[in-house]
């Protein structure tokens, strides 16, 4: 079990509310460094204390006191991340109101429904270029009564609700102000990104999000005012903002804002985190890189890192008593200092916790950082809990599954081997959607996931699939088409990967190729890489041929016999992807419409 810095670790009962956690932080660590963020202006790191915080959500609150807002009001904000996430959404639960994050890639359609389904009255955003991109939308933006841009922006003449944050802000700051509310009222709305149809908003109280973070920091890792944070999943995101935000504070750790994705391996080594929090996407990117260099360099020094992994997993399942003592344990010094120790430098060399959630990381990549000694836990859960519902603590950690439940929270399989979740951290319902809710929620109060799942003699719980995503195919044979996606995926040729077959005679893919690897795979194969060439039987032959090299372990039913590829990728800006980079399935099949139909020819 983890030690908890009892000094400054604040408990969710100590916290009340949101805004109270802030308070009490500000109280007892005024001096500690709470942010850190990159100032393009002088080209460097700047920190942030919780006392400089405090200052600033002073200032915001009287601006959001001045546009007439009163507590239940909603405010959106729309920005990357930034202290100035954190300074909106403070000042707004400290006079009651009620906050929604959302997409700063969202499609301005999606913006527009929500912002208009939850009325919100305030409209944080970034500037000029997000103002351009909701052009088509600014008339469906009527309900709002302030839309306020962080970065320095031209406010158009024509809406006198548009101003720059520095005309917004009051110069001179005042005491903070926390209204005095009930922990189970409603704090935020979350609109799920949703693969089908419109978002729904889950409502969250206080509580639901407080007790989330305490069971996560109790019950899984004992974070301290010592750690490093390197945020760089949305805030939008229930994940980060509770785990990466609310926890943070909780723990008195500081936060440090990536500058982005492409920059993520240079801020890595400057800010020297010591915790990530982040979906599998970003690990399976930085294990493609690192196979990539294996691939290209001599065999033998690939087969000196695949050694490295090997002992070093061996080693892992060793130190928690589920493996026997190995001779082969004593090369792990000189393999840590040949290679683990090179890929954990890459990581800033200080890092002793990744969490990964969001979707499922696949065991093999799992068992490559853990092997080096990155010490991955996987978590589970939905926005619906808050989200964590299950998480693997380092002394108990089982790659292979989800974990164990966070204190608190309950976890039961209900009917159709259905996970059910129940606690403090499950959510008050959807907004202005009784329906929706009657729909998830049993009557006694647990919370359907939707996911298929089993659970071991030990309490740790294994996703196996989900109920709305099982394949059956014409013969009446079943397959989750998650793990055959999965496994194709494992293969770098493949980016983005779609399993086809219901009512069907056989199974058949829609893939997205990465252009680099299928210039060398044609390349090997005597054929032209030229995109026209995709749909030459031969291109074709050569995906299923890597395809079935991945499927050897399922069953002959699960085979893959027709493939349609392209290099155009499947992303958020063309429909294809949800904000939280989800598959819209229904979207990728319209899209391919003419092409499966050809696949199914005659079937």
């Amino acid at each position: 079990m983890p030690a908890t810095d009892a000094v400054h670790v604040i408990t969710a009962d100590a916290a009340v509310t949101l805004d109270g956690l802030f308070r009490e932080r500000v109280r007892r660590t005024p001096d500690l460094a709470a942010y850190r963020h990159f100032d393009e202006r002088s080209a460097s790191w700047l920190d942030l204390t919780w006392a400089d915080m405090n200052r600033h959500v002073a200032r915001w609150q009287a601006a959001l006191a001045r546009d007439g807002l009163r507590a239940g009001d909603r405010v959106a904000i729309m920005l990357r991340n930034c202290p100035e996430w954190v300074m909106c959404d403070i000042a707004a639960l400290g006079l009651g109101l009620v906050v929604v994050p959302l997409y700063t890639q969202d499609r301005p359609d999606n913006i527009a429904y929500i912002v208009a389904n939850a009325g919100c009255k305030v409209l944080l955003f970034e500037g000029e270029v997000q103002w351009d991109a909701l052009a088509e939308v600014h008339e469906q933006l009527g309900g709002l009564v302030r839309m306020v841009a962080v970065n320095d922006f031209a406010a158009p003449a024509s809406d006198s609700r548009v101003k720059s944050l520095s005309a917004w802000l009051p110069d001179s700051t005042g005491e903070t102000h926390h209204e005095p509310r009930d922990p189970d009222a409603l704090a935020t709305i979350v609109y799920t990104s949703g693969t089908t149809g419109r978002p729904k908003g889950v409502m969250l109280s206080h509580r639901n999000i407080l007790s989330n973070a305490y069971g996560c920091l109790s019950g899984v890792m004992a974070t301290t005012h010592a750690d490093v944070f390197l945020s760089f999943l949305p805030l939008s995101h229930t994940f980060e903002r509770t785990c990466g935000y609310y926890l943070t504070m909780m723990a008195g750790s500081c936060t440090a804002y990536a500058r982005s994705i492409p920059l993520l391996s240079e801020d890595l080594q400057t800010v020297r985190p010591t915790v990530l929090v982040s979906v599998p996407r970003i690990y399976e990117r930085i294990w493609g890189a690192i196979r990539t260099k294996l691939d290209e360099g001599p065999p033998a020094r690939k087969k000196l890192f695949l050694l490295a992994v090997e002992v070093g997993y061996s080693k892992f399942e060793h130190d928690l008593g589920r493996a026997p003592w190995k001779p082969s344990f004593l090369l792990w010094p000189l393999l840590r200092k040949l290679v683990a120790a090179k890929v954990l430098a890459r990581l800033g060399g200080r890092l002793r916790a990744a969490l990964s959630g969001g979707a499922a990381l696949p065991p093999e990549i799992s068992r490559v950082f853990i092997g080096l000694g990155v010490p991955v836990l996987q978590g589970y859960g939905m926005t619906e809990s808050s989200p964590v519902a299950c998480a693997n603590p380092p002394w108990d950690n089982v790659p292979a599954s989800v974990g164990v439940p966070i204190p608190g929270v309950e976890v039961k399989i209900g009917d159709h081997d259905a996970l059910l979740v129940k606690g403090p951290n499950v959510m008050l319902g959807y907004w202005d959607n009784p329906d929706a809710t009657r729909q998830i929620m049993t009557p006694d109060g647990w919370l359907n996931t939707g996911d298929i799942a089993r659970i071991d003699e030990r309490g740790h719980v294994y996703i196996t699939g989900r109920l709305k995503e099982i394949i059956v195919m014409s013969n009446g044979e079943k397959i989750s088409p998650v793990d055959v996606e999965a496994a194709i995926a494992g293969d770098p040729l493949f980016d983005q990967v779609l399993l086809l077959g219901e009512a069907k005679p056989y199974l058949s893919v829609l893939a997205v190729l990465n252009r680099d690897q299928w210039g060398k795979v044609c390349a090997a194969g005597g054929i032209s890489a030229d995109a026209a060439a995709l749909s030459d039987d031969a291109a074709h032959q050569l995906v299923l041929a890597r395809i079935a090299r991945q499927l050897k372990a399922f069953p002959g039913y699960a085979q893959v016999r027709r493939a349609v590829v392209t290099f155009e990728p499947w992303t958020v800006d063309n429909g294809l992807l949800t904000p939280t980079l989800k598959l819209k399935r229904i979207k990728v099949l319209e899209r391919f419409d003419a092409e499966i139909d050809r696949m199914y020819a005659g079937h």
